[in-house]
């Protein structure tokens, strides 16, 4: 019996010394995910269906939950499981070589990746603060209408599409950021409050509600008050209408990996709810412990577990921006994770001038994608914090001033395809079709886009396509004098029922609702909804 106790004693002291690293099991398949596609409002909310539905994007079995009989017999194996990502079908643990060699034994395991570059046992470095230039920022106050907003409004002609009454209206914008102290309680951001603007949020660094606790860094709040804050005749952030999630994945004391995670499921979160762009003033490329850290070729827009997930969230038809970095003045001079990912739309910094902030971190990224995208005004921008406006600097402003743009193109042009607007945003920056490795396709022009998009033949073809009756009882059809090469309906849930070639739909056996046509011509999809009674 002491032989057998000491023998206990003796392997738990091995494993709880053994060096352990931060892993993500992914899983083997989702087994029920039939059930999520029999009823899709049981994972996401209608919002993120009709999201979806406009833009012609069918679910996925990324869409469908993790299985959650796989985390239960990993927590009876021992393993503490605390974040999950249904996206990449798998969870985050800690764990040795020996502990990693039994998960893989599993039936239900598909694989387990580390978090770590390199696995040697080393010890931390310090961090040098990158929230220094919002702890620094200094309080203005100011008198008239757009206020001392005004310049980075009009640097990057956003008031043409406010003049029109776009300015955010119906569309919804996750901020992912460090927290939102005083969000909750100043006057900059009552306007948001009096019209029902903030929608929710969560911290999934401490798995709480508390997004508003006055300990956490005010980085978010001010990246929020870009966008949405509002003092009357003082400052209008660039989509005060616009609705908000705020979400916090960062913690400003530590930088771990497990941040990326925390991301990640606010992301996933985000699109559950529905929203249409996510603005993130974040990014990685060094963590507490070397052995995570990423190099300069691991910029290469799928290294990272941020960076896939980033752009799983751009396929499923929401806008991501992300902040280009701060370290254009540093021996690391490059753009971060998941700013590197193609598919994202990543924002440099420039000043009032319109030349690049020093510190703006440049590109491409390490497979040569032109990066940053484009830019917006980052030196010396104009935001607010609890009761006034404040200036900071940094691409961490720059970015919510492009993101609240953009949610102005999207009320203006909500079936515009994602990657259209990607691309027109590009095609009307300042400097194309050149580009610089710190500005990208240059200063963002949202007028010009806004303009351009009116005048052009696409929405003139708009008119040359019809379908009737609508509403239909027995035979929708499809009046164009373009070649029609295909023709999907999907229901209100995003649920792909048919698809075909004719121009005459047989729409008889369809139970009686609301319906999405995406009809395909050689030059460009069309949307159109109807009812059938």
């Amino acid at each position: 019996m002491k032989k057998l106790l000491l023998f206990c004693f003796l392997a738990g002291y091995s494993t709880a010394f053994a060096q352990t690293e931060l892993v993500f099991v992914y899983f083997t398949g989702k087994p029920n995910k039939a059930a999520f596609y029999a009823n899709p409002l049981s994972e996401l909310t209608q919002k993120s269906l009709n999201r979806r539905t406009a833009l012609g994007i069918a679910l996925n079995d990324q869409d469908a939950p993790i299985e959650q009989s796989y985390i239960q017999s990993l927590q009876n194996l021992g393993f503490t499981i605390t974040d999950y990502s249904k996206w990449l079908n798998g969870v985050a643990v800690n764990a040795n070589q020996t502990q990693v060699n039994l998960i893989k034994a599993q039936p239900f395991v598909q694989s387990v990746e580390s978090f770590a570059k390199n696995s040697s046992l080393v010890l931390k470095t310090t961090q040098t603060n990158k929230w220094a230039d919002f702890e620094l920022a200094q309080k203005n106050m100011t008198v008239f209408n757009y206020g001392s907003g005004s310049e980075q409004i009009d640097q990057i002609n956003l008031r043409p599409l406010h003049l029109a009454g776009y300015t955010g209206t119906g569309v919804s914008i996750a901020v992912i950021d460090t927290g939102f102290p005083t969000v909750n309680t100043g006057a900059a951001f009552s306007r948001l409050w009096t019209n029902n603007k903030i929608k929710g949020g969560y911290d999934f660094v401490s798995k709480s509600n508390d997004i508003y606790n006055t300990s956490l860094n005010h980085h978010g709040t001010v990246v929020l008050g870009a966008i949405g804050g509002y003092i009357n005749d003082t400052f209008v952030g660039s989509a005060p209408d616009a609705d908000f999630y705020l979400y916090r994945s960062e913690t400003t004391t530590a930088e771990i990996p497990e941040e990326e995670l925390y991301w990640i499921e606010a992301a996933e979160e985000a699109d559950r709810k529905g929203v249409d762009i996510i603005t993130t003033s974040l990014g990685y490329n060094n963590f507490d412990d070397p052995k995570y850290s990423y190099t300069y070729a691991d910029m290469n827009g799928s290294k990272s577990f941020i960076a896939r997930a980033s752009e799983i969230a751009v396929n499923k038809g929401i806008f991501v921006l992300i902040a280009a970095g701060n370290s254009g003045e540093v021996p690391w001079h490059y753009i971060t994770t998941p700013a590197d990912n193609v598919k994202v739309f990543t924002i440099g910094s420039v000043d009032a001038a319109g030349s690049s902030s020093a510190f703006s971190s440049y590109g491409p990224n390490s497979l040569g994608a032109i990066k940053p995208d484009a830019s917006t005004r980052g030196s010396f921008s104009t935001t607010v914090d609890d009761n006034a406006t404040v200036s900071v600097s940094g691409t961490s402003i720059a970015t919510p001033i492009a993101a609240g743009g953009v949610a102005c193109l999207i009320q203006a042009f909500p079936a515009m395809s994602r990657d259209v607007m990607r691309t027109n945003l590009r095609q009307t920056a300042s400097l194309f079709p050149s580009h610089t490795n710190q500005m990208g396709y240059g200063i963002l022009n949202f007028g010009n886009f806004y303009n351009s998009t009116l005048n052009t033949s696409e929405l003139v073809k708009k008119k040359n396509i019809a379908i009737f009756p609508n509403p239909v009882k027995n035979i929708l059809n499809i009046a164009t004098e373009a070649q029609v090469n295909s023709v999907e309906v999907y229901d209100n849930l995003g649920r792909l029922i048919l698809k075909s070639a004719l121009k005459s739909i047989k729409v008889e056996d369809f139970a009686n609702g609301t319906y999405y046509l995406k009809i395909q011509t050689k030059d460009k999809a069309y949307y159109e909804k109807f009812l059938k009674e």
